[in-house]
């Protein structure tokens, strides 16, 4: 499976860190939202059951989001709004043929004003707009194996300091304070 991203990426992950167990997702999902801004598309990778349905709905109950975050599977999209901030998940799992994404009418959710969380961004091709962070998530026994890279200056300048912070927590992720 891979991640499209436009040629400024850098292939060498900007964090990883092996996360023990769904907590450990969650902690690190909360982590991730202190660093969060309008404007960013964020690609989250991984097979089924690996964890992003999980660190999605960590990053919106840290954003302040009191309702259930369920996975868009079936629904294509669930949006959520949190103090005036729209965030857009997204599931692409079922798509067919890339032109899916384009029929269904989901390229103005992409704005400076949102976030849009992508699963499985592969089945849209390379319709999408680049993504400004990659977030894989992949099995590692009873836990996952996580690495986080950026792929636009947008996700460099977002991730900037938290990704040194992250990595020298003993056990987990942690967001600058």
């Amino acid at each position: 499976m891979s991640i499209h991203a436009d040629n400024h990426t850098d292939s060498r992950p900007a964090w990883a860190r092996f996360l023990a167990d769904e907590e450990a997702t969650r902690v690190l999902g909360a982590d991730l939202a202190k660093c969060l801004r309008p404007g960013l598309v964020i690609f989250l990778d991984g097979d089924l059951g690996a964890g992003k349905t999980t660190l999605a709905r960590a990053l919106l109950q840290a954003l302040g989001y009191q309702g259930k975050v369920k996975s868009p599977t079936y629904t294509l999209v669930e949006i959520y709004v949190v103090s005036n901030l729209y965030l857009y998940h997204f599931d692409f799992y079922r798509f067919n043929d890339p032109e899916e994404w384009q029929e269904a009418g989901f390229r103005e959710y992409f704005n400076d004003a949102s976030i849009c969380l992508v699963e499985w961004p592969e089945k849209a091709g390379g319709l999408l707009p680049p993504a400004d962070i990659q977030i894989a998530l992949r099995i590692a026994g009873q836990g996952r194996q996580a690495e986080i890279t950026t792929g636009t200056e947008k996700g460099r300048l977002c991730l900037s300091g938290w990704a040194d912070s992250a990595g020298n927590q003993e056990g987990g992720a942690s967001a600058p304070s």
